[in-house]
């Protein structure tokens, strides 16, 4: 975290294919693990009327900028599992296919033009054009699949 730093942060939710579930924008000088709990908060569960049941996320894979006992505490209590790396014990040298699926994603979001420099000053427009650029990225990944 660097204080002083300007600009905005992409937070983004993906699910295990890398496609973008939920996408948020905060401040460059905030912290990253800020943003977990509004993202996870924000992910909407869904509902099977027809055995009862609720699917909600079962694990999520996160880098060692999440690594807080706050945040390990919290996703246990809403009983989704935890692999955060862990700080002086994992190497980041080994990220792993779960940490490439999302440096993936990031990469899709981040190629669209309108988005790499940031353009907008309103922080709305830009997360309106972040929302918009994920859609493109399904939309996308649905196109390849269907054809």
């Amino acid at each position: 975290m660097e204080r002083g730093k300007p600009g905005s942060k992409m937070h983004v939710l993906s699910d295990a294919n890398g496609l973008p579930l939920l996408v948020g924008v905060s401040a460059g000088n905030v912290h990253d693990s800020e943003g977990l709990k509004p993202m996870v908060k924000g992910h909407q569960t869904r509902h099977d009327p027809h055995r009862g049941r609720h699917f909600k996320p079962q694990r999520l894979h996160a880098d060692k900028a999440y690594d807080r006992a706050d945040l390990r505490r919290w996703l246990r209590g809403k009983r989704i599992g935890v692999r955060i790396a862990r700080k002086g014990i994992e190497s980041s040298e080994r990220l792993g296919r779960r940490r490439r699926v999302i440096e993936r994603t990031m990469s899709w979001l981040s190629g669209y033009r309108r988005l790499s420099p940031r353009y907008e000053r309103n922080p709305r427009n830009y997360l309106a054009f972040l929302g918009l650029t994920a859609a493109l990225c399904c939309y996308k990944r649905l196109i390849r699949l269907t054809t």
